[in-house]
């Protein structure tokens, strides 16, 4: 079976859904992270298309220096990270040990109706992170994904995890909280 995006998060939830703070992006992502498992250690990102990894990053950098760091998982797209390639280099650069950028790589721009961005194509998110600097980067297919993100979560990072998916989203309906609502918990939800 091929993994489409849902598939895939539905089996990282268990793993990854109160076990670490979690920033998903902008769109379908954000709204099948929800109807999964909703915590309020889930950012959702109902706006800022490529910032995910950004905000996830600001936000485990932020959190290095405690004691025992919690883990910021960002959940980002090709479509979106290609929007935003300068993240990969600040990873490269100052990423820290807690965080884990997890681009779920389905060739499309898939909240806006699977048209195709450049990873269907010649381009190669995986190898554009090592250039960055990103020593521990991971390619993954459907189930060889879930044994990866466990281990990036037992080591110490930065991490990229690449993983190919299919194109396609369910159709879910929108998340039924105000941005500042989901603000304001998920604040409260990061010790």
């Amino acid at each position: 079976m091929t993994y489409r995006r849902y598939e895939l998060l539905k089996d990282l939830a268990p793993i990854m859904v109160d076990k670490a703070l979690i920033v998903s992006n902008i769109g379908f992502p954000s709204q099948e992270v929800y109807d999964i498992q909703d915590s309020p250690k889930n950012f959702y990102m109902l706006g800022s298309m490529g910032l995910s990894s950004s905000i996830g990053l600001g936000l485990a950098q932020s959190l290095v220096n405690e004691d025992d760091p919690q883990t910021v998982i960002s959940i980002d797209g090709d479509g979106s990270v290609l929007m935003n390639l300068g993240t990969l280099s600040t990873i490269g650069n100052y990423g820290p040990k807690n965080y884990i950028l997890l681009l779920v790589d389905n060739g499309a721009y898939g909240s806006t109706g699977d048209q195709p961005t450049h990873t269907s194509g010649r381009t190669d998110l995986a190898g554009m992170a090592r250039a960055a600097g990103i020593e521990s980067v991971h390619v993954t297919h459907n189930e060889g994904t879930k044994a990866v993100l466990e281990q990036c979560m037992q080591t110490d990072g930065p991490h990229v995890i690449v993983a190919k998916v299919a194109p396609g989203s369910p159709k879910l309906k929108p998340i039924p909280m105000d941005p500042g609502y989901i603000r304001d918990r998920f604040k409260l939800a990061i010790k």
